[in-house]
């Protein structure tokens, strides 16, 4: 009987080992995210620097080995070899860093690092050879994102051997404990052909001269591009001290399109190009720097120390793999004569706040936090979960995001609660959309021929009724009166219309068809409609060029207005008055006050103002407003601009208090420019986004059949669907404002979605248990039939031996290294050869600048973005 059981025990261990051997992606994904996650304190180094994330992908973990910087902006280096042979395309990044320790990191690829020291000091350089930066991440700046299916392709015959990260520590003061630093990046590798390859296109001026004591001194770039279609998703700017403003275009047939416009004063990352730009055959690349020479004595030219200047602009694009260049250049001005051309734009500098000015430089000081706001927040929304039956998230079986739409402007719930869209078919608003006095240029198309009203099923999207072609040229604010009326505004014709649900012809006209103007009769790019269920009278935010709210009687008679322009947040004024709510439950309008950043409330019929809803976690634009009957306000703000941290996302709120009780963002795709917002008394949200073209649908998860189990402070989540999903989310924060940890739960439950289903776990655990039991009688049988006494030693040695094969030699367990070490693609090659000419290297330590050589938020524009 003791051999007996011996033989079981060896059985299960047999089928431990191969049941471990089953992993599923939401397990390796797990286990890669729990290691990534605990590098934030542990200095892993090379100790685990590659994690396996299935058969063609890895991550690669890159980190300073434990460092304590000395003084104040002081540049360190360090490289790691490329552990692949094989061509392999760099997929994702993932920073690991501190703003209080770290002003910025860059990731280098290269043949040959500067140094072979376990790390050293940047003023060292680099690389000894030509190289190319893949990343960049900086405080107060967006990191590098690449659009699905790019990829930076590394290694291959051809390729070099190493990554060299370039960290740059600020202000050294959290260092006085002496602890060591371990930021980084760890980047997600793939065996996978990328479709798309990622590269660089470096546009430099190298004989620019700044006479002494000049205010305006232009630096021009430009070249003809002879190439393949290339696509524009990043661009960075880069300048020392003298620098104002650096600008990049492409120029198609005389049009000049922007690429991106920053200050080289703020943080020098890469931005996301904020309108999708292509490049063809023949077109003209441009740029330039603006410089003043005011405060220097002698001519300033172009070079790498601190007291030389650098006029670069950097453009990440994609290309299609069979045509890809890694590496560009243009140090050229082609055609000086069409710069009298370019736009003003690039001809006004960029203001910089002094503190900022300091962070960028690596100089800061604490700051306290400056959230204001009109209301007594209770100190729940500091810190402490604000007691909640509900929680917003996406509803992943809405099938809204594959409808094929124009911009999605506007959003409203008819009578049925089905979904009405008002989006704008074939047409754009662009930068050609119209002139300087806001007269629209593109009359020439038409209006929209497709149906622009769409009405849908809130289930299914199922479309239901469609209306409204050959009406509008550029939608925009859509609301329904409770007689089911449409009520929208057009900016392109400056009117605002009512619509029968099934007319073809307005109801009536408000404005005066494409005249612009801030009298009684006319409107200037209204924005949105409110009509009160009760008066009936009917209130226009009035809009982009007028900062205003009028009230007109139900027949369309003007009774009031009252609002004026400000970027001051003065109660009472706007700085583009861009939706509105209204809240028949208090008598009040809210007015989502976009470029302001804030919702003002006023009294109904009289104007009266009440107060302010403003948070931080709105960052600097909040786009719409919806409410719910019952106290809820709904919201969404904007994209955040460079130097501010603040994720695109909704905002669920008690009305009467204004606290953030939830915050909510896609899991599927991304929220680009969310631009309206409706919710129902079910707590379904919908959410129209202007550039990405669709609606997404989220719901509460009471909605959802949601469960909660709480345990030592984590609230674990099951979602009753088609299959099971299982998420922390810790319960000490309701305004989770770090866009990384919102991300790693996008990526998980997605993860999640591709996992084992129910019935193949339940398989699994299964067949082991029957395949036991059929032994079992097996060997009863043999033992008494066949062998006697002697079975039991036989099949003991037997298993000894299949033990031993699967621990190894050693018996120490199923020994990956050595597999991985036999596999062909492991071993010490890496990168293409990039070219450096004009790399961004100073060698100053009084210079805060970037040491280096160089996706998110938009640059700030020169006038609030259209749209």
């Amino acid at each position: 009987m003791a051999g007996l059981v011996n033989n079981l025990l060896i059985l299960f261990l047999v089928f431990q080992n191969n049941c471990l051997g089953f992993r599923s992606p939401l397990s390796v994904f797990k286990r890669y995210k729990d290691a990534t996650r605990s590098l934030s304190s542990e200095c892993l180094g090379s100790d685990r620097p590659v994690i396996s994330l299935g058969l063609s992908d890895f991550a690669l973990d890159i980190r300073m080995p434990g460092v304590t910087p000395k003084q104040s902006d002081t540049y360190l280096c360090m490289s790691v070899p490329l552990p692949v042979d094989d061509e392999a395309y760099v997929v994702d990044f993932k920073p690991h860093a501190s703003m209080d320790t770290v002003h910025h990191m860059l990731l280098f690829g290269c043949n040959e690092p500067s140094s072979t020291e376990n790390y050293w000091d940047c003023d060292e350089g680099t690389c000894k050879d030509k190289s190319n930066i893949l990343y960049a991440w900086a405080r107060n700046a967006p990191p590098t994102r690449l659009p699905k299916g790019v990829g930076f392709r590394v290694g291959g015959e051809t390729g070099g051997k190493f990554f060299v990260l370039q960290v740059h520590y600020g202000d050294i003061s959290a260092f006085r404990d002496k602890h060591k630093d371990c930021s980084g990046v760890t980047l997600h590798l793939t065996h996978q052909k990328q479709p798309l390859i990622a590269g660089m296109y470096l546009m430099m001026s190298v004989n620019t001269v700044i006479p002494p004591g000049e205010k305006v001194v232009d630096a021009d770039i430009a070249c003809h591009y002879k190439r393949f279609p290339m696509h524009l998703f990043a661009y960075r700017v880069h300048t020392h001290r003298l620098g104002k403003v650096v600008s990049g275009y492409r120029v198609r047939n005389g049009q000049w399109t922007l690429i991106g416009r920053q200050s080289p004063q703020l943080p020098q990352a890469f931005y996301p190009v904020e309108h999708p730009v292509d490049v063809s055959y023949d077109d003209i690349l441009a740029a330039r720097c603006v410089f003043s020479g005011e405060g220097r004595t002698t001519e300033t030219h172009i070079g790498g120390t601190a007291n030389d200047e650098m006029c670069n602009f950097y453009i990440m694009y994609y290309m299609e793999a069979k045509h890809a260049v890694s590496y560009m250049t243009c140090t050229q001005n082609a055609n000086p004569e069409m710069f009298r051309n370019i736009p003003q734009e690039a001809n006004i500098p960029i203001p910089i706040k002094p503190d900022m000015l300091k962070m960028t430089h690596g100089h800061h000081e604490e700051t306290k936090d400056t959230d204001k706001s009109s209301l007594q927040l209770s100190k729940g929304e500091e810190g402490e979960i604000l007691d909640q039956d509900f929680h917003i998230e996406e509803a992943v079986e809405w099938p809204g995001l594959d409808l094929k739409l124009g911009q999605v402007s506007g959003l409203a719930l008819d009578l049925e609660n089905n979904l009405v869209v008002f989006h704008r078919g074939d047409h754009v608003w662009d930068e050609n959309s119209f002139d300087s006095k806001f007269v629209y240029q593109q009359r020439g198309l038409g209006p929209i021929e497709q149906n622009t009203i769409l009405v849908l099923n809130p289930s299914t999207a199922k479309l239901l009724h469609s209306t409204g072609k050959n009406l509008f040229y550029l939608p925009h604010g859509l609301s329904i009166d409770k007689n089911g009326n449409y009520w929208v505004t057009d900016v392109a014709l400056h009117q605002v219309f009512k619509l029968g649900a099934d007319a073809e012809e307005p109801l009536l006209t408000l404005g005066v068809a494409l005249q612009p103007g801030s009298d009684k009769n006319h409107f200037c790019q209204p924005t949105d409609v409110a009509v009160d269920p009760i008066s009936g009278s009917v209130y226009v935010s009035d809009g982009y060029c007028n900062s205003r709210i009028i009230q007109f009687s139900p027949n369309g008679l003007y009774i009031m207005q009252w609002g004026e322009e400000t970027s001051s947040g003065r109660p009472g004024q706007f700085h583009i008055p861009h939706s509105l709510a209204l809240i028949p439950d208090f008598s009040q309008l809210c007015v989502a006050d976009r470029e302001n950043g804030r919702i003002q409330c006023f009294r109904l019929g009289t104007g009266e103002f009440i107060r302010e809803i403003k948070h931080k976690s709105f960052g600097r634009e909040l786009f719409a407003v919806s409410y719910v009957p019952g106290g809820l306000l709904f919201a969404v703000n904007g994209m955040p601009y460079p130097g501010e941290a603040e994720p695109v996302q909704g905002f669920v709120m008690n009305f009467s208090t204004g606290e953030i009780i939830d915050t909510f963002i896609p899991l599927r795709k991304s929220f680009e420019m969310p631009h309206d917002i409706v919710a129902s008394e079910d707590k379904t949200v919908f959410v129209g986004d202007v550039h990405a073209r669709t609606v997404w649908k989220f719901a509460s998860t009471e909605k959802m059949e949601h469960r909660s189990v709480k345990k030592a402070g984590i609230e674990v989540q099951e979602i009753k669907e088609s299959e099971t999903v299982v998420e922390a989310r810790l319960k000490n924060n309701p305004e989770p404002t770090d866009p990384l940890k919102k991300q790693e739960k996008q990526h998980l439950v997605r993860q999640a979605s591709t996992g084992v289903s129910f019935v193949l776990i339940t398989t699994l655990l299964i067949i082991p248990v029957v395949v036991l039991l059929a032994i079992l009688v097996f060997i009863r049988w043999r033992k008494t039939t066949v062998y006697g006494a002697d079975g039991e030693h036989k099949l003991d040695s037997n298993s000894s031996r299949v033990l031993g094969r699967l621990r190894g030699k050693g018996g120490g367990g199923l020994n990956l290294g050595n597999f991985f070490a036999s596999h062909k693609g492991y071993s010490r090659k890496g990168f293409d050869r990039l070219s450096t000419e004009g790399s961004d290297q100073e060698k100053d330590e009084d210079d805060g600048t970037d040491s280096e050589e160089e996706y998110s938020p938009p640059p700030p524009p020169p006038a609030p973005s259209s749209s």
